[in-house]
């Protein structure tokens, strides 16, 4: 396996320290794959044309950040690539299946029920804020941070675990 990109692991202990109680995690692992296909769905509205290939808006929008999920670690980057993908032809299909209206409420129903169950996380189980509140770029390694400990339960990464136990952890007590 390929060693983790020094920020990474950075990062990654960082964000583990704001989410210690695994309840919170099992709010992650379904809020930030709602909260992404709620962003993507409106945008798939917008057709556009990459290098001569029909694609819509929210692909091209992701793109950047796939290349920064990539470059960060390549083997949770490409994982994360499979799971974009299949939530991009997920709005996609919604998009081209309902009114452009429809879309909208969709999204923004997914939205709020994305957040909340973010905001439920923290609140009730980490007794704490999200951490992109302190960090923006925690939006980039949240899903990553999800990856990550899917990765480690399966035994693919065991490099990862270290990071996911943070030593900074301790720096953020509980109320």
């Amino acid at each position: 396996m390929s060693a983790m990109n020094g920020f990474f692991q950075r990062q990654l202990e960082i964000y583990a320290g704001y989410h210690r109680d695994e309840r919170n995690c099992v709010t992650h692992i379904f809020g930030i794959p709602i909260i992404f296909l709620a962003v993507a769905l409106p945008l798939s509205l917008w057709p556009i044309s990459l290098f001569g290939i029909p694609a819509n808006l929210a692909v091209a929008l992701v793109i950047p950040a796939l290349i920064v999920w990539l470059a960060l670690d390549f083997a949770i980057g490409l994982a994360i690539s499979v799971a974009v993908v299949l939530l991009l032809l997920a709005a996609t299909v919604i998009a081209t299946q309902v009114s452009g209206p429809a879309v909208w409420f969709i999204a923004a129903g997914l939205f709020i029920a994305g957040w909340a169950l973010q905001i439920i996380g923290h609140a009730r189980f980490e007794h704490r804020k999200p951490a992109l509140l302190d960090n923006p770029m925690h939006m980039l390694i949240g899903p990553m941070f999800i990856m990550a400990k899917l990765f480690v339960a399966l035994g693919f990464r065991d490099d990862l675990a270290p990071a996911m136990q943070s030593r900074h952890s301790d720096a953020f007590p509980r109320p």
